[in-house]
C-alpha cells in the first residue's frame, strides 16, 4: 500500500531566478500610456464627487457642517481601506488586471446612483427655508439610496487606484524606473484630482449636481474603455494563492519546532535555491531569531526529490526572512498613521472654514468651497515633479549619494508638523476677526477675511505630501516580498484609511470633552485643535526616528541597484 504524505509545496512567495517568456514579452513603457489614461479617468470621476461631498451633504441633504465633515472622513477612510482588500484579492485569486477592471465597473454603478440622488427630488429632502433655521432631515429611504451610492462609488475607487499602481510597476524591470513611476503615479493622481476639484466641482456648484455627476460617469466609462484596450500589452501577474499563507506557515512551523536547538551552520537549514552562490546566510542575531527554527531541517521534512514534504513544519530560510522583513516594516508603517491624521482633519475642516470666509475672486466669480483643497494637490504635484527632476538629482550630484526613502519620509513628517502650526496661527487670526466683528452668534455668517489666508498651510501640506507619499509607496514596494507587491503598494492607502478613522474619532472625542467644535465653527476654537495636532505630530516624528534607526541597523542588506543608484 502506497505511503500517504502531505502534498509537496514549492514556496510561492519567492521570486523565481528567471521570468517566464510570457512575462518578458509584454510590459514596458508602452503600457504606461494605457495605465496613466485609466488612472486619470478614475481619479477625475472619483474626486469629482468626493471633493464636493461635504458641500453636497450640507446643501442638498441638510446636514450640519461638522456632521458632514465626519461623514466625509468615514468615506475617505473606507476608500483608503478597500485597496487592501483589493490587493489581497489580486495577489490571491484574480490578479491586478481583473481587480482594476471589476472595480472600475463597480464605480460606474455608484455614479449612476449618485446621478439619481441629484436628479430625482424624491431621493432628497426639500431645501431649507430661506431665513429659517428649520431644515427637514432626509427620510430613511433617502439615506439608504444616498449611502448605497456613496458606498458603491467608494468601493470602485478604492479597489482600482492602488491596484493600478502595482500593475504599472510590474510592467517595468529596473528599480530606478519603478521609483520614477511611483513619483509620476502620484503626480497623475494629483493632476487629475486638481481638474476634478476645480472644473467638475464648479459645474456641480454653479450649474447642476446632476450634470457634474454625469461628467464623472463619462470619465469613469472612458477610463474603463482605455484600460481594456491595453489588455494585450500588459504583463499580467498570475495569482499564486493567499500570500499570507506562506507567512503563517513560518509562524506555525517555528512554534512546532520550538524545542529544536538552533544551529549556526547554513547547511542545517532549508534553502529555496540550492546553488552555493544563491544560498542565504543564516541570520545569527536578527530580530525574532526563533523564527529560524521554521527553516531547520528535521527528519521527514524533505522528500526524496528535495522538495518540502511537510509544508506546515518546514519553510525555506527565504520565507523566514520575508516574514522578518514585514515585521521590521510595521513600526515605520504605523508612524504614518499620525502623520496622515492631521492632514485628514485639515483637508475636511478647510472646506468648512472656506464656507465661512470671503471666497470672491473679482466681483462676479466665487471660488467653490470644495475647490480649496486643490491647493494641496497643485502644491504636491508641482513639488513631486520638482523633486524628481531637479532636487533629488542635484542632491545626489552634490553629496554623491541619493536622498534615501526613509530620509524623504522623515522630511515629510517635519513639514506636516510645520503646516499644523501655520494652521493654528491662521485660525487664531480668523477667530480674532470674528470677535472684532461680533459674528460668533450668527450661524452661517461670512467672516470679512479672504480665503487666501488658508492657502499657505495647504501649500506646506502639499510639500510634505510630495516627500513622504512617493517615499512610502516605493519603500514598501521594494522591501515587501514579491508575492505581497499588490499589498505593499496598498499599505500607504491602509495608513490613510486608518488615519481618517482616527481623525473622525479624535474630532468626536474633542467635541464631547470640550466646546471647541460646535456646529457653528465661528463660535469654536479650532486653533486649539491644531495645537494639539502639532504636539502629537512632534511626538510621532520622534517615534519615527527611533523606528527608522532600528530598521536601518537591523536590515540585513541595504538594497542598492548599481546601475540606477537606487537606495533605501
Amino acid at each position: 500500500m502506497a505511503k500517504t504524505t502531505e502534498p509537496k509545496l514549492v514556496p510561492a512567495d519567492i521570486e523565481a531566478p528567471e521570468m517566464p517568456d510570457s512575462m518578458t514579452k509584454k510590459g514596458g513603457f508602452i503600457t504606461l500610456f494605457f495605465i496613466a489614461g485609466t488612472l486619470s479617468g478614475v481619479m477625475l470621476s472619483g474626486f469629482g464627487w468626493l471633493a464636493n461631498l461635504i458641500v453636497y451633504l450640507v446643501q442638498e441633504f441638510n446636514e450640519e457642517s461638522i456632521n458632514a465633515t465626519q461623514i466625509a472622513n468615514v468615506v475617505h477612510g473606507c476608500i483608503n481601506l478597500l485597496p487592501i482588500l483589493g490587493a489581497i484579492i489580486a495577489d490571491s485569486f484574480l490578479g491586478s488586471f481583473h481587480v482594476a477592471a471589476i472595480s472600475s465597473f463597480i464605480s460606474l454603478l455608484g455614479m449612476i446612483l449618485l446621478i439619481l440622488t441629484a436628479k430625482l427630488s424624491s431621493l432628497k429632502p426639500p431645501p431649507c427655508e430661506i431665513g429659517s433655521s428649520f431644515c427637514r432631515a432626509p427620510s430613511k429611504l433617502q439615506y439608504v439610496v444616498l449611502y448605497l451610492s456613496i458606498t458603491t462609488a467608494s468601493a470602485g475607487l478604492g479597489g482600482s487606484r492602488y491596484t493600478l499602481a502595482t500593475l504599472g510597476a510590474n510592467q517595468l524591470d529596473k528599480p530606478k524606473d519603478k521609483e520614477t513611476f511611483f513619483n509620476w503615479f502620484f503626480f497623475t493622481v494629483n493632476a487629475s484630482s486638481i481638474i476634478s476639484s476645480t472644473a467638475i466641482v464648479y459645474v456641480e456648484d454653479s450649474i447642476s449636481w446632476a450634470l457634474g455627476y454625469t461628467i464623472c460617469f463619462a470619465a469613469n466609462f472612458i477610463a474603463l474603455a482605455v484600460f481594456l484596450a491595453g489588455q494585450r500589452f500588459y504583463r499580467c501577474d498570475k495569482p499564486q494563492g493567499s500570500p499570507f499563507t506562506g507567512l503563517l506557515r513560518v509562524v506555525v512551523a517555528a512554534v512546532r519546532k520550538r524545542k529544536v536547538l538552533l544551529s549556526s551552520r547554513s547547511e542545517d537549514y532549508y534553502h529555496e535555491h540550492c546553488e552555493t552562490s544563491k544560498v542565504m546566510p543564516v541570520t545569527a542575531n536578527g530580530w525574532f531569531r526563533f523564527l529560524n527554527r521554521a527553516a531547520m531541517k528535521t527528519e521527514g521534512d524533505i522528500d526524496s526529490d528535495g522538495l518540502i514534504a511537510r509544508p506546515w513544519k518546514l519553510c525555506s530560510l527565504e520565507q523566514v526572512e520575508n516574514l522578518r522583513t514585514v515585521i521590521r516594516l510595521v513600526p515605520i508603517w504605523s508612524s504614518g498613521i499620525f502623520l496622515i491624521t492631521p492632514v485628514a482633519i485639515q483637508s475636511s475642516i478647510a472646506v468648512t472654514q472656506a464656507l465661512s470666509m470671503d471666497r470672491h475672486l473679482g466681483s462676479n466669480f466665487k471660488i467653490p468651497a470644495a475647490s480649496i483643497i486643490v491647493v494641496i494637490l497643485v502644491s504636491s504635484s508641482f513639488f513631486v515633479a520638482l523633486f524628481d527632476r531637479f532636487v533629488f538629482p542635484t542632491w545626489q550630484k552634490l553629496t554623491g549619494r541619493p536622498l534615501t526613502l526613509l530620509q524623504r519620509i522623515g522630511i515629510g513628517h517635519v513639514i506636516i508638523v510645520l503646516s499644523m502650526a501655520i494652521s493654528a496661527m491662521v485660525e487664531s487670526k480668523r477667530l480674532k476677526t470674528i470677535h472684532d466683528n461680533k459674528l460668533e452668534a450668527l450661524p452661517g455668517a461670512i467672516v470679512p477675511m479672504q480665503v487666501w489666508w488658508i492657502f499657505p498651510q495647504l501649500v506646506v501640506i502639499g510639500i510634505g505630501d510630495a516627500f513622504h507619499f512617493p517615499g512610502q509607496i516605493a519603500l514598501y514596494y521594494h522591501e515587501f516580498p514579491a508575492s505581497l507587491r499588490s499589498i505593499a503598494t496598498a499599505m500607504v492607502s491602509l495608513v490613510v484609511g486608518i488615519a481618517f478613522y482616527v481623525s473622525t474619532a479624535l474630532v468626536e472625542l474633542i467635541r464631547r470633552l470640550t466646546g471647541w467644535l460646535p456646529g457653528n465653527i465661528n463660535s469654536g476654537r479650532l486653533d486649539n485643535l491644531y495645537w494639539i495636532l502639532v504636539t502629537a505630530g512632534a511626538l510621532n516624528f520622534m517615534y519615527f526616528l527611533v523606528c527608522a534607526k532600528l530598521y536601518k541597523c537591523r536590515n540585513i542588506e541595504k538594497e542598492v541597484d548599481a546601475n540606477s543608484g537606487f537606495d533605501i
